[in-house]
């Protein structure tokens, strides 16, 4: 199986890159944080200018996919430069949409997808019977509400989609919003009712289909997340000096980053294999090996950062947070080991 990206692929990694970086996303991340969807949202219409959205959307719908290789590409790009808002259900709406048409259900998708593909909409997604983009015992400043499933940023998403019991509903909005451990991140509870747009067993399939995309989704956007870390530590230890020296020459630091670099390598290769194969059991050992690629990357880089990596006015911060949130967002690390050892019984 190859895993190597081929030159249109790195190309487009690279212009995201470039757009980004002259996008100055740290200001954006933390303008979302305190409620100012402004800058985000104008940064979204560039994504959509440039075709990130339409990479999930089938042609017929007026997108270019579905493309999940260069959905990972592109995620992993969002992560490394903190880009916030509801990137993941976006793409995982899509998903559901998509299959929905595929399974007959045709309006949803007609009516829909068009607009996420060109960047007009954006969509927040909840799924009973997945964590989503939370987890409660690792948030346990989030209230817990039985069998209510948490949607993120639906404040500022267009469309509020819940899939639950079988039926697919265009929620009116959100009753009540809450901050995750990610300041850029905030999870809603969805108002009951809502239009009904679906209902049936093609419903639940759809929500499976849309679950392993959203979680394919967050393991690159974890992975792009951990290479932030890894490349602003090692930026920091060439800098700060200990003893008249600086401390990225002291073996131990050495070590401990090439650990770090080491389990990003091995995440990669996860990464782009499930995003061929797109098997759940694929996706779920991606999901934990970037998830925890990442974790380990902002535990190096929060100690090896000293004082300065507690701040929450240092940039580092947007992605330390970031990191622990996608750790068990769309499936936690026992989850995904539990649905990896069952695809391989």
């Amino acid at each position: 199986m190859r895993f190597l990206l081929d030159d249109e692929q790195r190309e487009f990694a690279r212009s995201l890159d470039a757009m980004l970086t002259a996008a100055d996303t740290p200001a954006a991340a933390r303008a979302w944080a305190a409620a100012d969807h402004t800058p985000g949202q104008a940064l979204w219409r560039r994504l959509a200018e440039a075709g990130v959205f339409a990479l999930a959307v089938p042609e017929e719908h007026e997108g270019v996919g579905p493309l999940p290789v260069e959905v990972a590409v592109v995620f992993i790009e969002l992560g490394r430069h903190a880009v916030p808002g509801p990137l993941v259900e976006t793409v995982a709406a899509a998903a559901l949409l998509s299959r929905l048409a595929d399974l007959g259900e045709q309006e949803p998708a007609k009516r829909l997808l068009p607009a996420l593909a060109s960047g007009a909409a954006t969509a927040t997604l909840a799924l009973p019977g997945t964590n989503g983009p939370y987890e409660n015992d690792s948030y346990p400043h989030v209230p817990h509400v039985p069998h209510v499933p948490y949607a993120l940023d639906a404040d500022a998403a267009t469309h509020l989609l819940v899939a639950a019991d079988g039926a697919l509903r265009l929620a009116p909005g959100p009753e009540s919003l809450h901050h995750s451990l990610d300041p850029a991140r905030r999870l809603a509870v969805p108002l009951p009712g809502g239009e009904l747009l679906a209902t049936g067993p093609a419903v639940t399939e759809a929500a499976d289909r849309a679950a392993d995309w959203a979680a394919l989704a967050t393991a690159a956007q974890a992975l792009g997340v951990g290479r932030a870390l890894l490349d602003r530590t090692v930026a920091y230890v060439k800098q700060r000096t200990q003893f008249g020296t600086a401390i990225g020459t002291f073996q131990a630091v050495k070590h401990r980053l090439a650990d770090v670099l080491v389990r990003l390598e091995f995440a990669r290769p996860l990464l782009f294999g499930a995003a061929l194969s797109m098997e759940g059991a694929d996706i779920a050992a991606a999901k934990v090996a970037a998830g925890e690629a990442a974790y380990a990357a902002a535990r190096a880089g929060l100690q090896l950062h000293g004082a300065i990596g507690y701040t929450s006015e240092y940039d580092l911060s947007l992605w330390l947070t970031k990191a622990r949130a996608l750790r068990t967002a769309w499936g936690d690390p026992q989850a995904c080991r539990a649905r990896v050892l069952a695809g391989r019984e």
